[in-house]
């Protein structure tokens, strides 16, 4: 009897594992997936925090690492110069190991798989990142740790989402879940933490995907809040307030302020990685090496300015209430700044988040010093400048405004400061989308010539690729040989490998009805005729990505 229930549930469990793989996950089922996914997501996060923790601790020799920098300035300076230096050429072996291209995975990379490759990012390379990243906080690489966990989040929901063999729509819906369970437990903001997933990764707000990610997000936090307690990132002032709300149009101001600050931050990360790679390029070093000579200047560097060594919360948090005096919140922002782009310029890993909030921090006590000592009758506390600087230069380099804002609101629960931040978030992202692509990530991919800061009306012709479309010679309706073959003489072909990118710019400049698919010959040979790409079929596919995109978000 008993044998014969236990072959019954069995083959009861059989079938719904047959069923989840082949059909996908009904909601119910995709709830639960969402919570266990929450819950993994949210260890992953937990657990590379603490590894950098122990490895700043052990390499620098402290356990107080969030006085990290204040216990460096008594280290020998030779030990703060080595310690990156090597760090640097470890992460360099890595990556140069584990990735084809040498170059650590961050957000953008989880953008684009959300985008352009059914939620999935690549696994192998995503280890090897997080792992190279986690070496670069914990030696003193000037980055943080937010942009690495959301990355390692991703590859977690990839391998589930290959395990079930999930389509596009559910792929990018696990993907959401793992980062909204990763941010939420670095921050301790489970509402911050599933706007971010929908804002910056999905990058639409559907219905559909609405509960599985506040589902994830909250397991994240509860993940995080067993392991790390129930506290925040930051110890704030209570003595903040809008002196009678006088003080608006300075926050508008700092709004815009904090937009043109967010702007030379992502150009002096890129024209520092530009100037990387042609130094690299001119003297012909190894990749693996780029990392260390970053280490080795960013070492330099700490040896006078220790401020800039790992994720900086120490002087963000002195920012925050107001322990700085003008001229040393000035520099600090200035060196976060170049200390940020040499790590970058390294292909050194870690995020961008917590350096921005470092730097915009440092961007409101400065503006706050200087207005209130100009109209002191009418100002409140500095303080609140620093809040509402580090959320506007945030929110513009990640081009969030909406996570950014409640991430900074959940920090200190107090409506009057969410006022301020808002004010100061809107303009500082109208400002900066307009001189870069959206933000740090998407102007990240538009150098990669990934287009997804026009939204998908852009992207999507990338995804449809002419041997999808094309109809080859043997189809009954296939363009005449003698014709496509006159095409080819004239120049006006595509490859198997062209997408509809290529594509459609021809069509428009030839106003031909078809173009010529040619398969290259390897011996340098007359290419072979595949087939042709029909302009009627070129349009009803690109017609069809944009209605199905259209389906998913407004679902």
């Amino acid at each position: 009897m008993l044998a014969a229930t236990w072959r019954q549930q069995r083959a009861l469990l059989s079938e719904a594992w047959f069923i989840l793989r082949r059909k996908g996950p009904s909601q119910i089922q995709f709830w639960f997936i969402a919570l266990v996914l929450g819950g993994a997501a949210g260890s992953a996060a937990v657990l590379f925090r603490l590894g950098v923790d122990r490895l700043q601790a052990t390499l620098y020799g402290t356990e107080d690492i969030r006085h990290l920098h204040s216990y460096a300035e008594s280290l020998p300076w030779y030990l703060i110069l080595l310690i990156p230096i090597l760090g640097g050429l470890s992460v360099g072996l890595i990556l140069h190991r584990f990735t084809p291209d040498g170059r650590v995975r961050s957000v953008a990379d989880v953008i684009e798989g959300a985008a352009l490759n059914e939620g999935r990012v690549e696994i192998r390379a995503g280890l090897a990142s997080a792992a190279a990243s986690l070496i670069t906080l914990g030696s003193g690489g000037s980055t943080g740790r937010e942009g690495p966990v959301v990355h390692l989040a991703a590859v977690i929901s990839s391998k589930i989402s290959a395990l079930i063999r999930a389509d596009g729509i559910t792929g990018r819906d696990l993907l959401g879940c793992a980062v909204a369970a990763a941010v939420s437990a670095s921050f301790n903001a489970p509402i911050a933490g599933a706007l971010f997933a929908l804002e910056v990764i999905l990058r639409h707000f559907a219905v559909h995907a609405f509960a599985p990610i506040v589902i994830a997000s909250v397991a994240g936090t509860v993940i995080s809040r067993l392991t790390l307690g129930d506290v925040t990132e930051f110890t704030l002032g209570r003595e903040s307030a809008l002196g009678f709300y006088a003080e608006l149009p300075a926050y508008l101001m700092l709004g815009l302020i904090c937009g043109l600050v967010a702007v030379v931050f992502i150009r002096a990360a890129f024209w520092a990685d530009d100037q990387g790679t042609r130094v690299q390029n001119l003297l012909r070093l190894p990749r693996f090496l780029r990392p260390a000579i970053a280490g080795a200047l960013l070492g330099g560097l700490a040896i006078f300015f220790p401020h800039i060594i790992g994720v900086g919360y120490e002087t963000t948090s002195a920012a925050l209430t107001g322990q700085l005096v003008l001229h040393e919140a000035i520099i600090f922002a200035i060196l976060k700044t170049v200390a940020v782009a040499i790590t970058v310029a390294g292909r050194m890993g870690g995020g961008v988040f917590s350096p921005s909030l470092m730097i915009g921090a440092l961007t409101g006590l400065a503006f706050g010093l200087i207005a209130t000592a100009i109209l002191p009758e009418m100002s409140g506390s500095v303080t609140l400048y620093a809040l509402a600087g580090m959320g506007a230069v945030a929110a513009a380099v990640l081009g969030a405004p909406i996570s950014t804002t409640l991430i900074v609101f959940e920090l200190t629960g107090d409506w009057q400061t969410g006022l301020a931040v808002m004010v100061s978030v809107s303009l500082s992202t109208a400002l900066a989308s307009r001189l870069v692509d959206r933000s740090f990530f998407l102007t990240q991919l538009e150098r990669r010539n990934i287009h997804l800061a026009a939204g998908p009306q852009a992207y999507l012709l990338a995804m449809v690729g002419a041997g999808r479309i094309m109809r080859p010679m043997t189809d009954p309706r296939a363009a005449p040989a003698d014709a496509l073959l006159a095409q080819v003489a004239e120049g006006v072909f595509v490859t198997l490998e062209d997408t509809l990118e290529t594509i459609m710019p021809i069509f428009e400049k030839t106003e031909a009805d078809y173009i010529p698919v040619i398969k290259e010959n390897p011996q340098d040979g007359p290419p072979a005729l595949e087939g042709a790409v029909f302009h009627i079929d070129a349009l009803k596919a690109y017609t069809r990505a944009m209605a199905d995109t259209a389906a998913e978000e407004h679902s």
